[in-house]
């Protein structure tokens, strides 16, 4: 063995024995894993005997057989995670960015129903195009909004596995133009036309008066707010004597904090919340075992009354009500509704979130809800 000119010298199994021109003698192992031609090293002759190299060569030949990955189990044992353990790090890492400990359980979700059952177990470095190519081209054109997800996720922790120097490139940036583009059929929030609120609301309160979920939905309606601005409501938020609740930026989908108004009626529904809870919960609204609402409560109350909408459906009545009929500009309801400015340049210019002009409009969308009239909405 020790007089083996320079080159590769096969012993089964895949085995070589590898001589370099410097003299310098160690094993390698080719095998095909997964489909793929792959290259093993098995240590210096110096520190591993023929034997054991003949021993170790056999292991991973008939672990290759059988569909396991030998360099993937190679590289697991020197510290290397698998993509679900990669990926519950970087959940973890993200997790102080997200504004809810409902978006982390989802985005890791995604992955565990998606990607695991193909790449959980395999290790990150090992991960391949081909992989997200099997597991994105079922979904790709069925599930289109889901499959982006997943794709955007998967990408997100081979990412990490890059700055970890776990590996030096993304499959998922080779793949794309193979599926091909996603025509989606756009489909919009059930909503109620805005004449129709009222009578929605009144419905509401008159079957179920007092309870939770109905002083939810109808603060939800009066402030037009989302739903899990609403939910997350705090009592720490609320300057009841101004009629200011103050949504720090951290609850909001734009990321700034919003003051929204409070008319006359939405207070009164917060002096009801608190003598229902007694006012000992920081939330506002809570079940009844004294937790934050759930996400589908109050979709539940409403398909419990046969109204045909959803909660986020009230901001689209809301907006549409603003457009027809009454006359406040355009932008005094895109900050009600906290939608950020798209034109850099406005964005730029806009140096107040025209919150006084912001409280006659919810005033007026308070009577219109009443039966008062449709608010004209007319600037002074």
């Amino acid at each position: 063995m020790r007089s083996a000119p320079p080159g590769r010298h096969c012993d089964g199994n895949g085995l070589y024995l590898y001589v370099q021109k410097t003299g310098t003698r160690s094993w390698i192992q080719r095998l095909v894993i997964r489909g793929r031609k792959r290259e093993l090293g098995l240590g210096s002759v110096e520190l591993v005997s023929l034997a054991e190299a003949r021993e170790q060569a056999l292991a991973n030949r008939k672990l290759a057989r059988s569909g396991g990955d030998p360099l993937a189990e190679k590289r697991r044992l020197v510290g290397i995670p698998t993509f679900a353990e990669a990926s519950k790090l970087v959940v973890e890492q993200k997790r102080a960015g997200w504004r809810s400990a409902a978006y982390a359980k989802e985005w890791f979700r995604n992955l565990e129903i998606h990607a695991f059952p193909r790449i959980g177990d395999v290790a990150v470095s090992e991960v391949t195009s081909g992989d997200v190519l099997e597991i994105l081209t079922p979904i790709w054109h069925t599930m289109g909004p889901t499959a982006r997800f997943v794709h955007m996720r998967i990408r997100a922790v081979l990412e990490w596995a890059i700055a970890m120097e776990w590996r030096t490139d993304n499959p998922c940036d080779r793949i794309l133009h193979l599926l091909g583009p996603q025509h989606d059929v756009v489909t919009h929030h059930k909503a109620l036309p805005h004449g129709e609120v009222a009578a929605a609301v009144a419905k509401v309160r008159a079957a179920d008066p007092g309870r939770v979920d109905t002083l939810a939905f109808e603060f939800l309606v009066l402030t037009a707010a989302r739903g899990a601005e609403v939910r997350g409501a705090v009592w720490s938020e609320m300057d009841e004597r101004s009629g200011v609740w103050t949504i720090p930026a951290t609850r909001m989908k734009t990321g700034r904090e919003q003051r929204v108004p409070l008319c006359e009626r939405a207070l009164e529904i917060l002096e009801a919340a608190r003598k229902l809870e007694g006012g000992k919960n920081p939330v506002v609204f809570v079940n009844e075992r004294g937790r934050t609402l759930d996400g589908k409560r109050l979709n539940r109350l409403l398909r419990k009354h046969g109204i045909a909408a959803v909660p986020h459906g009230f901001r689209s009545s809301f907006r549409d009500w603003a457009a027809e009929k009454t006359d406040h500009p355009r932008e005094v309801v895109e900050a009600a509704l906290a939608h950020v400015v798209k034109s850099k340049v406005e964005a730029a210019y806009r140096r107040t979130d025209l919150f006084e002009r912001r409280r006659r409009l919810m005033a007026d969308w308070e009577a219109y809800l009443a039966g008062r009239g449709a608010g004209t909405g007319t600037q002074p």
